[in-house]
């Protein structure tokens, strides 16, 4: 029998990985501020950690009526819908820089209902309801809701706010799997 894994997650990362997976990996790390053991746990399956970072290449900042705060609303709203701690601290990162208050940012952890929250757009609530029931199980879109999106937002808006709540959620799902501590870093 093995001795239990050191990192905190089911597994401990690989001790030599591949050398581009090493060079990718400490980017990530430079980006984040922070050791990632997500991206040294994906070491193990090189194609998983490309995929991976493939996968956060298309993060968008802003496409068209989409901009930076409603992309991190959306972002916050499938972090805390799938009680992902890690995609939660990743994500409320520099969130008063996206234009995202600090009340707003509690309103989404308690998961109030953001037509109950003021200072949201028509839109951010449509857009941060979309990302919540994007993340439930399993999905459920109310036809009353349907439509409602459908008169606010376009078609290519629609898959904008699709494929970053999915981003989120693959995070979550893969980070839960994995048993990754909710700080996502090694441990000792």
């Amino acid at each position: 029998m093995s001795a239990p894994p050191s990192s905190g997650a089911f597994i401990d990362p690989p001790a030599r990985p591949p050398p581009l997976l090493r060079l990718l990996t400490r980017l990530a790390e430079r980006i984040a501020g922070k050791r990632l053991l997500p991206a040294r746990l994906l070491a193990w399956y090189p194609r998983a950690a490309i995929g991976a970072g493939i996968l956060e290449a298309t993060i968008t900042d802003h496409d068209g009526r989409i901009d930076r705060r409603m992309l991190k609303l959306v972002r916050l709203a499938a972090s805390f819908a799938t009680a992902c701690p890690f995609c939660a601290d990743m994500n409320a990162h520099r969130h008063r820089e996206a234009g995202v208050s600090d009340e707003e940012l509690e309103a989404l952890r308690s998961q109030r209902d953001p037509r109950s929250i003021p200072s949201l757009s028509e839109l951010e609530r449509v857009a941060v309801r979309y990302a919540r029931l994007a993340s439930q199980a399993p999905l459920r879109f109310p036809a009353d809701f349907v439509a409602e999106l459908q008169r606010g937002f376009g078609e290519r808006e629609i898959v904008v706010l699709a494929t970053t709540a999915a981003q989120v959620n693959y995070w979550a799902r893969l980070l839960q799997a994995l048993g990754i501590p909710s700080d996502g870093s090694p441990g000792p």
